[in-house]
């Protein structure tokens, strides 16, 4: 462990970690559903109610967009100022962000601005989360033994699954006790308003927290790169490449079960909207365990083995998914979507020890936000969209299929291109953070 960290500390590093990144998705799950339901009614009436619909997920797109953004500018600044101010920051921007949303006035009430602002603020949560990531890996890594970076770093990849359930439980509570005249009237705003006891939470935990011993070593040593961007492309484009790439087969492959399989096992199959939000749910419920798992099997077998494994099951999960619920049966769509989960968990769970082993220690946070931000414009955005298209082009689930092994092989091709972790790079800076601290 390092040196003047006890395990207290650890833990609150992984909690701070988690939270922020559980508001992110507490956030698009909110944003998603509010986005189907109300947005179009509240923000763009004058559309018709297909341009309303496809207005109100255009500002859902602009989340993603934003985020190389927040990337560049956030990811500079954590390996320049550190990761602890820069994570007060973006937690900060997104949750500010989020709640002004909950306050926003509609369309009836201040004309086009409503919308533009409602773009706005999608924008500027957007940014919020290019920077979050990479730092909250960093967190919760940097706090813990480097040879257990896996287990550590899985702290910001449980965010998903556990933003998703806590935002289905609150929509699913406001559904429960009101009407959907009152949910349409101002019900939606409250499930934006907690976002606030999220970012208070998190920001009580990051405040109390030194920085991570990792940067504070490099700070002792003065080595905060001046020019972290131009650093990265110009000596570590190879890490750049391997961490984009790796994250296109778990971006897709997340999309495909959580978003995608709602229009599909809707209108193709005829089930219920009820049965496919089940059987996402208990998915999302087993990856809290399994992410955290599958980030420490990394820590004792090859990281790109356990990484590699899942996403060549990935690829041919599809194949055996879609025929699979073809009856109409809930339990076969349980266990398809909850076995979809657990590879995703199985690369997801070792991604975030992966992209930022793909880079120094000084450049870390920028490499990994680059790497993340980039990733998720060509993998989570563009996903949901290709598979409806090809579903409407071709009436069959096979392109779709086909689309995941494509974003598979480009995810072994990333492995194929990483470097193994070698924990003496941050071993080294611990050291003279140690004698510093003996002297």
């Amino acid at each position: 462990m390092p040196p003047d960290i006890d395990r207290r500390s650890l833990v609150k590093a992984f909690t701070a970690s988690l939270t922020g990144t559980s508001l992110e998705w507490y956030d698009f799950a909110v944003y998603s559903a509010a986005a189907a339901l109300v947005f179009p009614q509240l923000f763009f009436p004058d559309s018709d109610p297909l341009t309303g619909s496809l207005l109100a997920f255009s500002t859902y797109a602009v989340g993603y967009v934003s985020r190389p953004l927040g990337g560049f500018v956030f990811g500079r600044l954590g390996d320049v100022i550190g990761r602890k101010q820069v994570l007060v920051l973006t937690l900060l921007l997104i949750g500010v962000a989020t709640f002004l949303i909950g306050l926003l006035p509609t369309y009836g009430t201040i004309g086009v601005a409503a919308p533009v602002i409602l773009v706005l603020l999608r924008f500027a949560q957007g940014v919020g989360v290019g920077g979050e990531w990479g730092g909250a890996v960093l967190l919760s890594s940097e706090y813990g033994d480097p040879n257990k970076r896996g287990f550590w770093s899985s702290a910001a990849q449980v965010g998903p699954p556990a933003g998703n359930l806590l935002s289905n439980a609150v929509l699913a509570l406001l559904s429960a006790v009101l009407t959907d005249e009152a949910f349409l009237g101002w019900g939606w705003r409250v499930a934006f308003l907690l976002s606030a006891v999220l970012v208070a939470f998190g920001l009580w935990i990051r405040l109390r927290l030194e920085d991570t011993p990792v940067f504070r070593a490099i700070q002792e040593r003065g080595e905060q790169p001046a020019a972290p961007i131009g650093d990265v492309f110009r000596t570590q484009g190879r890490g750049l490449l391997a961490g984009v790439l790796c994250r296109i087969g778990p971006d897709v492959t997340y999309a495909l079960f959580t978003v995608f399989v709602i229009t599909y096992a809707t209108t193709a199959v005829g089930m219920s909207r009820g049965q496919v939000l089940t059987a996402i749910l208990v998915g999302s419920a087993c990856q809290l365990g399994l992410i955290p798992l599958a980030g420490a099997v990394s820590d004792r077998v090859n990281r790109r083995a356990v990484y590699g494994i899942a996403a060549a099951g990935a690829a041919i999960w599809p194949f055996v998914f879609f025929p699979a619920i073809g009856s109409g049966s809930t339990a076969m769509l349980v266990v398809g979507v909850v076995v979809g989960l657990a590879l995703h968990s199985f690369m997801y769970g070792p991604q975030a020890a992966f992209i930022t082993e793909q880079f120094s220690p000084r450049l870390r946070y920028t490499g990994s936000s680059l790497a993340y931000t980039i990733a998720g414009v060509f993998g989570g955005a563009v996903a949901p969209l290709a598979f409806t298209a090809l579903l409407g082009a071709w009436a069959t689930w096979v392109p779709v299929a086909f689309y995941v092994v494509v974003a598979s092989l480009l995810t072994l091709a990333g492995l194929a291109l990483g470097r193994e972790p070698d924990p003496a790079e941050d071993e080294e800076y611990l050291v003279t953070l140690g004698g510093r601290a003996a002297a």
